[in-house]
């Protein structure tokens, strides 16, 4: 009986091997197919056709096994690397001809990955679906007549009325952009539905609202090159190739080498698909303008430049987008991939390259990647093409600079990043001799600006001798101050100053490592200069004391000046005394008026020291904000640093408000997900017990509505006061113009509304939600019309 039962354990456990060994082989096998589908089009001793032959028949023997895998890889290859979109629709019509039933289930999976990513807002992945089914009518596995259904269906969702402009565009831009793919076979099997789809486009196209468009141009005016919005790039790229009859020298079409075998396979149609209606909580893909750096006369002799309205610069752009999409995170990887383009023989290369890049960085709002990213891309180019990528760099930088006059702001402060950054990995070499014609332009003028501001970003990669040393004698007046602190109680005459003997007083007790409380003490004597005269009954009117902040905080920054790790211990070690001292708003401005003062000439620990403020709450958003318009700063108005110190000011309340919002919305979830427990009783008595001290109470989601409420409320007061500033800045500017009869449309002025223009579009998420607000209180029909314009402008973007 023992031997019997042993016997029987060894067969169960023959039988657990067994079953694991064929889930390891299901495993391997898996591997093996995802890996030979990923990899098929990649450079091999085979051809091309004879690779997809072989994969062909591999799949379709497994097809019994591994169906829902294989589905979902194709699938997924299709979307997820779209420049192989051709490859993977001729696999499909071969395994389509091999088996019909696998066909018409792959078609199901397409359009049913469609439709999700429709319903799930990602409009990119949506589109390659499209084009991955478009390309299937290509190798005949679906009829010409679905497809032309499929597109008139979506062309009629641009033409719904009640919806966002963006949704609408966003629809004809998919269609539009499907037809390089599939033009022609439509253009044979059904031209006079693909006319009609062209006029319908064009209709919609000449009656759509375009008033976006000059915000989000890179340069202000058309020349040399026009600044096109996309939908009608495209528009003209597609009629050129309509001219062409729909023939194109760039996509590759595998399938024709198999087009005796594909004829042959029967076709299936697209059930009817109806994209999902619009919703008040869908994001839809911002409009764009197409960036253009340079024509065929700017490329030497070699390949010649595609033209603006051909497709084939529609599909180069394209691929080298999805190329840094895909390696962005590997900047070696990535140069090396937009450097084995595979057209590379027939086309400018670095030129497309260092264009496409360009356009990612100065992309409006935002780019889609840090900014860094893109240096560091390009630095790795310039390493793998040492002949001919620097030169590149050089020609793009000397048009850029050439141009940039016209410049937007926004893109004028990335290309201070990049340029800057971009020396700082060259040894700061650069012929500086051939922009010495700016030392004579007004110091507001866009290229001398530009030199000032790059060298002052070089300052903080580098030291203030490395920058002196690196530029000519002639530009001497751009160089940075040496960045030290301006300590007024150590300089001539600060005898005579009435906090002078307090300031020694705090140095010595700081230095003696003295309490916030001792601290306190020694600044308890000193008057305040706001109750000067008053009778002690109206004593208390005055909110601060300035000469208290002014020698706490001057002396503290001044001790800590060593480094912003010694400020930063300063600050937290005395927190208490500036929270007493910070009791109001206009304290609060004393104080920051105080971190100028001393540190006026070092822009970075400014702009540290005030964010470290902010964290720390010793100062508010909005004292910050009025701060920085206020009258003594409207000599630095052109200086990038001080919107620097802004737009942090701008993005900590957005975090703030974020933060908040996702601790209520997770809140709420975990109450509910608790109450619809509660009621189940056969719950163990210890896991009830945990889950009910883990449930957050009513009382304290309705404590973070308050706070998130109140959040909000200071976000709309930040915004309120910023765009009120600017409102009144520029009102009295034109007025003061207006009244000596002078041209208006300054360097100073261009640059200001540069950066109303900035605020709005860089944080146009936040400043939506309040658009009806400031269209009542500030952007009223009697402002000027300049200032309104931008307004406007940005109330398009997402109409």
């Amino acid at each position: 009986m023992n031997r019997r039962r042993a016997h029987e354990d060894d067969d169960g456990y023959e039988r657990l091997h067994r079953k694991r060994r064929r889930v390891s082989e299901n495993q391997e096998i898996e591997d093996r197919l995802e890996s030979l589908i990923l990899r098929v089009g990649e450079k091999s001793s085979s051809s091309l056709e004879s690779n997809l032959e072989g994969l062909a028949s591999v799949l379709e023997a497994d097809l019994s096994t591994f169906r829902g895998k294989i589905l979902r890889i194709l699938t997924d290859c299709a979307i997820r690397m779209p420049e192989k979109c051709t490859i993977y629709a001729t696999l499909v019509g071969l395994l389509n001809a091999k088996n019909y039933n696998f066909g018409g289930e792959f078609v199901e999976y397409i359009v049913k990955t469609f439709k999700e990513n429709l319903k799930a807002g990602k409009w990119n992945a949506a589109r390659y679906c499209l084009r991955f089914i478009a390309d299937l009518v290509n190798c005949h596995v679906l009829a010409a007549a679905s497809l032309i259904t499929l597109l008139e269906t979506l062309v009629d969702c641009a033409n719904e009325d009640g919806v966002p402009q963006v949704r609408r565009d966003w629809f004809v831009f998919a269609v539009l952009s499907t037809l390089p793919w599939v033009g022609r076979e439509l253009y044979e099997k059904k031209e006079s539905f693909l006319e009609h789809l062209l006029v319908t486009i064009e209709v919609f196209l000449n009656k759509r609202s375009k008033k976006h468009w000059p915000a989000l141009k890179v340069w202000s005016t058309d020349t040399p090159h026009l600044q096109e919005e996309y939908l009608d790039c495209l528009w003209s790229q597609i009629k050129k190739l309509r001219q062409d009859n729909w023939s194109e020298k760039h996509i590759p079409r595998p399938y024709l080498a198999f087009d005796s075998i594909l004829c042959e396979a029967l076709q299936h149609t697209l059930p009817a698909i109806q994209p999902p209606p619009h919703n008040d909580n869908d994001t839809y893909p911002m409009p764009r303008v197409i960036f253009r750096m340079f024509d065929y006369t700017d490329c030497p002799d070699g390949p010649v430049l595609p033209g603006a309205h051909s497709i084939e610069r529609f599909l180069i752009e394209e691929h080298l987008h999805n190329i840094i999409e895909a390696y962005h995170l590997e900047r070696k990887e990535c140069a090396a991939q937009l450097l084995c383009f595979p057209y590379k023989a027939k086309i400018p290369l670095e030129y497309c390259i260092v264009e496409v890049i360009f356009a990612e960085l100065f992309n409006l709002p935002r780019p889609r990647y840090l900014e860094i990213a893109y240096g560091s891309i390009l630095i790795e180019l310039c390493k793998l093409q040492p002949s001919s990528m620097p030169q590149v760099l050089a020609q793009a930088t000397e048009i850029l600079f050439l141009r940039i006059d016209t410049l937007n702001v926004a893109c004028f402060d990335r290309f201070v990043n990049w340029f800057s950054y971009h020396l700082s990995n060259f040894q700061y070499r650069w012929s500086w001799e051939d922009w010495e014609g700016c030392t004579q332009l007004d110091i507001d003028h866009p290229k001398p600006r530009f030199i000032r501001e790059v060298l002052g970003k070089c300052l903080r990669l580098s030291y203030h001798q490395r920058i002196k040393d690196i530029t000519p004698e002639t530009f001497s007046a751009f160089v940075p101050l040496k960045p030290e602190p301006i300590y007024k109680y150590s300089m001539e005459g600060a005898a005579s100053l009435p906090g002078t003997e307090a300031a020694h007083q705090l140095v010595v007790c700081v230095r003696n490592k003295c309490t916030p409380e001792e601290a306190l003490n020694v600044l308890r004597e000193l008057p305040n200069p706001l109750r000067e005269g008053e009778q002690p009954a109206t004593a208390q009117a005055a909110p601060h004391n300035p000469l208290k902040i002014d020698v706490f905080v001057q002396t503290l920054l001044n001790l800590g000046s060593k480094s912003i790790s010694h400020s930063f211990a300063a600050i937290s070690k005395f927190h208490y005394v500036f929270k007493i001292l910070a009791e109001s708003e206009e304290a609060q401005i004393c104080i920051l008026r105080n971190v100028w003062e001393l540190w006026q000439r070092h822009p970075q620990m400014v702009c540290v020291l005030i964010d470290k403020m902010l964290k720390t709450q010793i100062v508010e958003c909005s004292a910050v904000a009025t701060w920085l318009f206020s009258k003594e700063m409207a000599p630095f108005f052109t200086h990038g640093y001080l919107w620097e110190v802004l737009h942090l000011t701008i993005d900590k309340m957005n975090k703030h408000v974020s933060k908040l919002s996702g601790e209520l919305q997770e809140a709420r979830e975990a109450l509910a997900k608790a109450d619809s427990s509660s009621s189940d009783s056969e719950e163990e008595g210890g896991t009830k017990k945990k889950k009910d001290q883990d449930k957050p109470t009513e009382e304290a989601v309705e404590r973070m509505e308050e706070r998130l409420e109140a959040a909000h409320m200071d976000q709309k007061r930040l915004f309120l006061i910023v765009f009120q500033r600017f409102i009144m800045i520029l009102s009295e500017h034109l007025v003061r113009c207006d009244t000596d009869a002078r041209d208006p449309v300054t360097h100073w002025y261009r640059s200001t509304v540069g950066r109303l223009q900035q605020v709005f579009l860089v944080h146009h998420e936040q400043v939506q939600k309040y658009s009806s607000t400031l269209e009542t209180l500030l952007f009223t029909q009697d402002l000027d019309p300049h200032i309104l314009d931008v307004f406007h402008q940005f109330i398009a973007l997402t109409a």
